[in-house]
């Protein structure tokens, strides 16, 4: 008795349409690998602006209204001083200076250029004493108004608790750090990386006067040393998705971009703040000026991140129990030390929460 052949079972629909998509995705990866590698750097910081001052390694921003209502105000941003300001204003849609302004703010920025030969030995004086008052008081004729809110980000935050402990008398009303260090000694990576029984930094510091931003940069890759080789293993995963890799070409340029800084201002930095914790003690003296963070009487608002392996939230939060503020408020945000000021996380969450806290102290 003979039995007829058994059917072959159909294939999964669903697995056919997981391999087709794979396929689809592996064609799109090797078409836009070629035109990744022959792209020009992506375009970023496009919302309209002025500069109304500009010398040396600083220039200050004025960003142009684009609402009919403005708040009295102005806001004045502080950046890091070892990243480009447009951090704050990637793309349409994706920048948080177009968002304030949009809200009703009038913005300003503090902007950093690779410092020239002569400005090897700018100091924290220079930045506190000189720089951000410079630039507060052209904020005041500029929009006519004295009063001025302030926001600094990770070491443009620093400098501005700088500038708030040792200028009590104003006029900075309400103070925004985001994702600012104030215990130096809790960032326990950079403290590997600057170990001061090898880390030669006054030997180094005189011998470039600029210290080059690739040694900026080895310090930050030293923290994460997998961090290059992990994103272009996603960078590889998500050629197929544009979106994706706009984002990429953006941050990543904005990485590449890292600024060289003044040796005395370097060794400075790593001396006072990484070996000594002087901020965090009390005992820094910046231009003759004790840097006591208990005269800051300002409204604060601190925002840190949950997971930033740069500033850890154990280096941060110390700036809540410092300042002598009663009117005070630490915001924990998902996100890493970049994501929390720019990305979908801060589009969701750090933006409005800067907006509900900032409108009602801003008229």
């Amino acid at each position: 008795m003979s039995s007829s052949p058994k059917a072959e079972a159909a294939p999964d629909p669903s697995w056919v349409s997981r391999a087709r998509e794979e396929i689809d995705r592996a064609v799109k990866r090797s078409i836009k690998a070629a035109q990744f590698l022959t792209a020009e750097p992506a375009t970023v910081g496009t919302t309209p602006k002025d500069v109304i001052y500009s010398r040396g390694t600083l220039s200050l921003y004025h960003y142009r209204p684009m609402a009919d209502e403005i708040y009295r105000i102005p806001l004045l941003l502080v950046m890091a001083t070892t990243n480009k300001a447009y951090i704050f204003d990637l793309a349409p849609g994706q920048s948080l200076v177009e968002f304030l302004l949009k809200a009703g703010y009038d913005v300003y920025v503090m902007d950093w250029n690779p410092p020239r030969p002569d400005e090897a030995g700018l100091r924290f004086e220079d930045y506190t004493q000189r720089f951000i008052p410079d630039c507060v008081r052209r904020v005041q004729e500029d929009s006519g108004v004295q009063d001025v809110n302030m926001i600094g980000y990770c070491m443009g935050g620093v400098l501005a608790t700088m500038y708030a402990a040792t200028h009590t008398d104003g006029p900075v009303k309400n103070l925004v750090c985001f994702t600012t260090p104030v215990d130096f000694s809790k960032m326990t990576d950079f403290q590997v990386w600057s170990d001061k029984r090898h880390f030669k930094v006054d030997k180094m510091a005189n011998a470039f006067g600029i210290v080059p931003a690739p040694i900026i940069t080895g310090g930050f890759d030293a923290l994460r040393p997998t961090g290059r080789l992990t994103g272009n293993i996603r960078l590889w995963d998500n050629l197929w998705n544009d979106e994706y890799v706009r984002q990429y070409r953006m941050m990543d340029r904005w990485g590449a971009e890292t600024l060289p800084l003044a040796g005395a201002y370097f060794a400075q930095t790593i001396k006072t703040l990484m070996w000594g914790n002087e901020l965090y003690k009390g005992t820094l003296k910046v231009g003759g000026k004790t840097v006591d963070l208990g005269n800051i009487k300002l409204p604060l608002l601190s925002i840190v991140a949950e997971h930033d392996h740069i500033v850890p939230y154990a280096a941060a939060h110390p700036l809540m129990e410092k300042v002598g503020s009663t009117d005070k408020e630490e915001v924990i945000l998902k996100g890493g030390h970049v994501s929390l000021v720019a990305g979908p996380n801060a589009v969701k969450r750090m933006w409005p929460k800067l907006d509900q806290w900032l409108g009602g102290r801003s008229t």
